[in-house]
């Protein structure tokens, strides 16, 4: 058998290498010196030799053997002038030859022989790194012959010689070797969290299912249609990039679903049916619920074999934005500026892949293949993960539409619990709030065009110029008011993020005696200009009122009911300093507020707040801010640098209550007819180092300040309520 000689190249090249590395240092200054002639000489031989023999007598001859030596002051100062200039002109040589007392041809002639010298020690050095270079290649060289002599034949698993296998072919056999390593290991780290190996998980199949929005100029229409979730998983973290088999695939699924919305959004008795929901204060019926016996009779194929113990949710809500259709497209086609406008809804999203980014300039035909996790502010309702493809087209009529269709039939894995539509498995959902979620308001189309239409009022007021200047807490600077909506927005974004119960969280119940239970965990703030460094612990509970929740956002926004719950604020009178209204309810501001402080030894303190209110739920967020950095901020300053914990409440209704609320005494004895679900979060930096570990003792206090505050709401609201 023919057998190449793969090694003889790097052999011969090493070889040759080496030859020139260990070469004398007196060969390799002889090859250097005779580049240059008048390097050979020292400067006091050719100065003290004759210009003939003839002329020479027996004193001069032994005056030509005589070596002149320089003084230890002469090649000190000829020693600093070559570090400044190592090629002397005439004019300097003469000048330095007078200042040492040497002729300028001695002077000549010590540079030339310095420069030698110094040439000299660079090829020593550069020998010295190719000897190196020459080991570290020699040894590669026998490894990899160590490793062909003990290769297999990849057809019989046999001995193969070094012909039959090419280097780029070991070397993916080596690479698929630490790879396997890999997948062992992780497979090992998994086991021991999950309680069985990847390698034991199933991929499950599964059927097609759809989540849709479409848009006409200045309305939005939204239909959720189904989804099926569970706890404990990571989706964001375990999907991959489609592959060019399954992009066919997605775009006709795509294009089908799209098909089916129109249909869908067209449609109306007997496939929609209105469903009465209450927002506490007034019945509303503009949200649909989908005839799901209809649906399966218009769309056969839509909908696939529905899991054991799972149930389907579908809604379908109308309202008018004030917003373009154009920027609401973007909106929904930018995953960072989806996951911003819906921070309340979408705690983590990621665009895996983008097979088009849409024609004639705008996102018409875009398709992109995302995944994202859906959330109810509270501990207590697990997060929803989606893995799906979306599908934005304009239509001949001018109407824009997207659509959300699942890929879980193409990359199924038991990792993924949550679906587009087919069925939802809510029995990790805690009592208190299976009236929300099972009828549909939690996920469903109400809620996210109501978060919708609260966004775009927030925009047009963070644009408004036109701003009387009557109330002298009202912001009236256009650059003051921006910076202080940046900052209240990244404030919500922060809160909303880490008040659910995401999977990238890791709640730690401190007790496990009702559902109020305190949850807590810890993490290290380190390099984040707009978070304080050190080691910062969030706690949070949700709890049912027998309250209505408008009620109940009245009571937490209002500063001059602060002192009631506010433990930190010792009692201190609290006072609005600065205002900024973002919407057409007055519950929707941004407020800067001012604890002067009880002890006149204790200084003041400045609080950013933001509340919002819409039908689905209410947010009370705020956080103490530094005095400099605000008045930067409302300069027209940048905020991103202001640090800021955020902590606060999210107010949920119990349930779909329909009809008048009575607020009268027992009007409201149960979860579900029309009481409040109140989730209160509270993020404390318990040590400034982020190395420090954290102690018992911190997280017993905060655990008693988190009880302590939710005792005085519910002592206070309900006092309320009675009276």
């Amino acid at each position: 058998m023919y057998q190449p000689k793969l090694f003889e190249t790097p052999h011969h090249h090493l070889v040759d290498i080496s030859h020139k590395s260990n070469a004398s240092e007196s060969d390799q200054l002889g090859i250097k010196m005779r580049d240059d002639d008048l390097e050979t000489k020292s400067g006091t031989d050719l100065i003290e030799a004759p210009l003939s023999g003839d002329e020479q007598d027996p004193s001069q001859r032994s005056k030509r053997k005589r070596y002149h030596r320089h003084t230890q002051r002469q090649i000190q100062e000829m020693e600093a002038f070559f570090k400044e200039c190592p090629h002397p002109d005439d004019k300097q040589r003469k000048e330095l030859s007078r200042e040492l007392g040497l002729e300028p041809l001695q002077v000549k002639f010590w540079f030339q022989n310095k420069r030698t010298q110094m040439k000299a020690h660079h090829e020593r050095h550069e020998n010295a790194i190719l000897k190196a270079e020459n080991e570290k290649l020699r040894a590669e060289n026998n490894r990899y012959k160590e490793a062909l002599s003990n290769a297999t034949c990849p057809n019989c698993g046999g001995p193969a010689a070094l012909g039959e296998m090419s280097f780029d072919e070991q070397h993916l056999r080596i690479e698929n070797a630490r790879l396997r390593e890999e997948i062992d290991r992780i497979s090992g780290i998994a086991a021991k969290y999950v309680g069985k190996p990847l390698s034991s998980l199933s991929h499950l199949p599964s059927s097609r299912s759809l989540d849709h929005i479409g848009f006409g100029n200045f309305g939005s229409r939204s239909g959720f249609v189904g989804e099926m979730f569970g706890a404990a998983s990571d989706l964001l973290r375990s999907v991959s990039v489609p592959t060019e088999a399954d992009k066919p695939i997605i775009v006709e699924l795509a294009v089908a679903a799209m098909e089916e919305l129109i249909r869908m959004a067209q449609a109306g008795d007997p496939l929609w049916v209105p469903a009465d929901y209450s927002n506490g204060t007034t019945t509303t019926t503009s949200t649909e619920i989908l005839n799901e016996d209809e649906y399966l009779r218009t769309f056969p194929r839509g909908i696939g074999p529905k899991p054991l113990g799972m149930k389907s949710e579908a809604s379908r809500e109308t309202a008018v934005v004030i917003m373009n259709h154009t920027n609401l497209v973007e909106i929904l086609m930018d995953v960072n500026q989806w996951s911003t406008v819906f921070c309340g809804i979408v705690s983590r999203a990621m665009t895996v892949d983008i097979l088009s980014t849409g024609v004639a300039g705008n996102y018409n035909g875009a398709l992109q293949v995302m995944t994202a996790e859906f959330q109810v502010p509270s501990p207590l309702v697990p997060t929803r993960e989606n893995y799906f493809v979306r599908y934005c087209k304009q239509h001949a009529d001018g109407t824009w539409a997207v659509v959300d269709v699942s890929l879980d039939n193409l990359r199924p894995s038991p990792l993924s619990r949550t679906r587009r539509r087919p069925s939802v498995d809510d029995r990790a959902v805690h009592n208190i709030y299976k009236p929300l979620v099972n009828s549909g308001i939690a996920f469903g189309a109400k809620r996210w065009v109501a978060a919708l239409d609260r966004q775009c009022e927030r925009l047009a007021s963070s644009m408004a110029n036109n701003i009387p200047a009557g109330d002298l807490c009202v912001i009236t600077s256009p650059e003051g008011r921006k910076s202080m909506l940046k900052l209240a927005e990244r404030m919500v974004m922060s809160f909303c993020v880490g008040v659910g119960a995401s999977t990238a969280h890791a709640w730690t119940t401190l007790s496990a005696t009702g559902s109020d239970d305190v949850r807590v965990m810890t993490r290290k703030s380190t390099d984040d200009p707009g978070r304080p460094p050190g080691i910062v612990l969030s706690a949070a509970t949700s709890f049912w009122l027998p309250v209505r929740p408008k009620q109940v956002f009245d009571f937490l926004r209002d500063e001059n009911s602060r002192s009631k719950w506010d433990i930190l604020s010792n009692g201190g009178l609290v006072q609005e300093m600065a205002h900024i209204a973002n919407g057409r309810d007055p519950g929707n501001c941004v407020s800067l507020l001012r604890v002067n402080s009880a002890n006149s030894s204790q200084s003041n303190m400045l609080i950013l707040q933001e509340s919002c209110t819409d039908p689905t739920g209410s947010y009370v967020i705020y956080a103490p801010v530094d005095i400099v950095a605000m008045n930067v901020v409302l300069s027209g300053g940048d905020p991103d640098y202001v640090a800021l914990l955020p902590s606060g409440f999210a107010i949920l209704p119990d349930g779909p209550a329909s009809g008048p609320i009575n607020n009268g005494p027992g009007g409201i004895l149960e979860v579900g007819s029309g009481g409040s679900l109140l989730t209160v979060a509270f993020q404390i930096l318990v040590d400034s180092a982020p190395t420090a570990k954290l102690s018992l003792g911190s997280v017993a206090t905060v655990n008693n300040l988190i009880k302590c505050t939710v005792e005085r709401i519910r002592a206070a609201v309900t006092s309320e309520n009675v009276q």
